[in-house]
Order: C-alpha cells, then structure tokens, then sequence
C-alpha cells in the first residue's frame, strides 16, 4: 500500500476541472492507498485574503471533499492549520532551500511580475509544499502539470535533507493522471480551467445551479466546421468539451465522436450538459446536507488528530537529524 498525499487551496469553489483531473481520482485512489487530503489554508494567505471569505472557503472544500466520495474511514482528511508540525518543518525546509531556486519558480515569477510588494510567502511557498508531502512519508503525489516543478524541488530538498543529516525522508514520486487532467477554458480552450478567472463563463463551478451549467456549456467557444471530433490542435473547444464528456460518463472519446457523428454542435453541448448535470447534482445535494454540520466539524477534528500523529513523528525525527532541541538526560 502507497501513501499519497494531496493538498488543495481554499482560493474558491472548485471547478468541474479541479474535479475530473483530481477529485476523481482520489476517490478510486482511496480504495487501494493509504491517502491524506489537506485543505492547504496555509498556502493560500500567500496572497491576501478576506478572513471571513478564507474561513467559509476552507468549510466548503471540506464539504466538497467529502461529498464527492472521499471517505473519512478510508482517507484522512484535514485542514493544514490545524496541525502545527507543516510550518515548523517548513521553517526547516527554508534552511536547506536557497533564494536562487525558489526564485526560479514559474509561480513565483507568475504572480510577482509587476507588482511592487511581494509577500515574502509567495517566495517560500515551495518548502511549505515541501514539507505537507515529507511530513506524511509520501510515496506518491498526484498533481497536475502546474505544480510538477514544485514537486521536483520536493524531491530535491528531501534529498538533500538526507544526505546532508539523516535518511528520514521518503522522496515521493510525481503522477499526473492522463485523462482529465487539463480540463480547459470553455471561452479559451487553449489556456486551463480556472476558478480564479475573471470571465464567469469560462468556467463550470462544482456549485453551479443546473441552468447556470446548461447555459455556460451551450455558450462554450467551439468552431464552424459543425463536426464533432477531437482535434487539439485544430478543434481545441470542441476537444475539451469532448474530454469533460468522456470523463463524466466513462465512455470513450472514440465513441463519443461515433454518437455524434452527423449531429450537430447543439446537440452535443446539450449531451456533454447532461452528463456533467449527472455527476454534479448528487455532490451538490451531499454538500448541502454537510456544509452546516456537526458531522464536518467531527471529521475535520478526527482528520487532523490523525494527520497529527504521523506529522510529529516524522517532525521529531528531522529535528532531532538536525540538531534541534535538547536530548533529554536519563534519570
């Protein structure tokens, strides 16, 4: 059994993308692997926040989490906050990291490019990710393309780590699923889904009312040549829509195009609506039975206890390779 790690921002609701290319995935994950499911609160005060927003964000993940299948019995499932061992072993990750290297983040340039005042968070972001995933002895972290080069820094800092003190990190592997993975803009089909993005219509929230759903898949960016198939290059709109299909209903691509062959686009967004309808309506009603609950407060307190345990052993373990702390005399 492998243990995965994965760790989401509480930046807004998630998207029909954040779904399919991970949610998805760790709900059959769960089934076979030893999974912990982190709402990264930490992460996201990189950048400002409103409190009030920042707490009923973290809530609603939880809620998110749980209603699209992760299990509390087969998975643990926490917010990073609530257990201290992540920021003191990333104040430790920090001392091994040097300026260069993290500077030389995508992210980091990405989102500090411009502006006058960086938070020096946006900076060491990377050896906080770096020690939510080694606090756990995480084989296997399953990521989209955004996020694989701070998972090779990862790797680095845990070997680093090792050579330089004590063999105590295990290096994880990256994954990025296939399928599903980069679920793209519906009016940019070329740029990924983004619940940060400006244009409401780009985007299917995991909340979305159904006609909300209906009206921004029917309005998605397509083509004139009016055949459905899937052509990235060339058809990128109608291969994203073909793709969220696909990953909705378990059919192939391949068949998809079959079903539709001879039809039109007005047909086919209606059919990829459906589908999407399908998936999402069962999570949003599951979601509202828990997002007021005691049962979420119940299992957020019983995931970080849990978390906890691992993280401090693991903790104590690197600070003791690191010199930190006092031993203790034998009476």
């Amino acid at each position: 059994m492998k243990t995965i790690f994965s760790g989401i921002q509480p930046s807004g609701t998630l998207t029909i993308g954040n779904y399919l290319g991970a949610l998805q995935q760790f709900v059959q994950l769960q089934e076979e692997e030893n999974c912990y499911f982190c709402i990264v609160d930490e992460h996201a005060i990189t950048v400002p926040q409103d409190r009030l927003k920042l707490r009923n964000n973290i809530r609603s993940l939880a809620a998110l989490y749980l209603a699209s299948g992760i299990d509390p019995e087969k998975s643990t499932l926490f917010i990073q906050s609530e257990v201290p061992a992540h920021t003191q072993l990333s104040w430790m990750m920090q001392s091994i990291s040097y300026i260069g290297e993290l500077e030389r983040m995508t992210q980091f340039k990405d989102k500090s490019e411009g502006k006058e005042a960086v938070s020096a968070g946006l900076l060491t972001y990377p050896p906080l990710m770096a020690a939510d995933i080694l606090l756990y002895n995480t084989d296997l972290v399953p990521v989209g393309e955004d996020q694989k080069q701070h998972l090779e820094l990862t790797r680095n800092l845990a070997q680093r780590f090792n050579n330089k003190f004590n063999d105590i990190f295990t290096v994880p592997d990256v994954s990025i699923p296939k399928v599903g993975a980069r679920i793209m803009s519906l009016q940019e089909p070329t740029k990924k889904m983004s619940k940060s993005d400006e244009n409401e219509k780009s985007f299917i929230s995991m909340l979305d009312e159904p006609k909300k759903i209906e009206k921004k898949i029917k309005s998605a960016v397509t083509d004139s040549e009016g055949i459905v198939k899937f052509d990235k290059e060339n058809k990128p709109g109608i291969s994203n829509l073909l793709t969220i299909y696909s990953s909705c209903t378990g059919e192939s691509i391949a068949s998809l195009e079959e079903k539709y062959k001879g039809k039109g686009y007005g047909e086919f967004k209606q059919g990829t609506a459906d589908a999407v309808l399908q998936v999402l309506t069962p999570i949003q009603d599951r979601y509202q039975e828990l997002i007021e609950s005691e049962t979420l407060d119940e299992i957020l307190d019983q995931g970080a206890e849990k978390a906890s345990i691992t993280a401090n052993r693991t903790l104590a373990k690197a600070k003791k390779a690191m010199g930190l702390g006092r031993v203790k005399k034998k009476k």
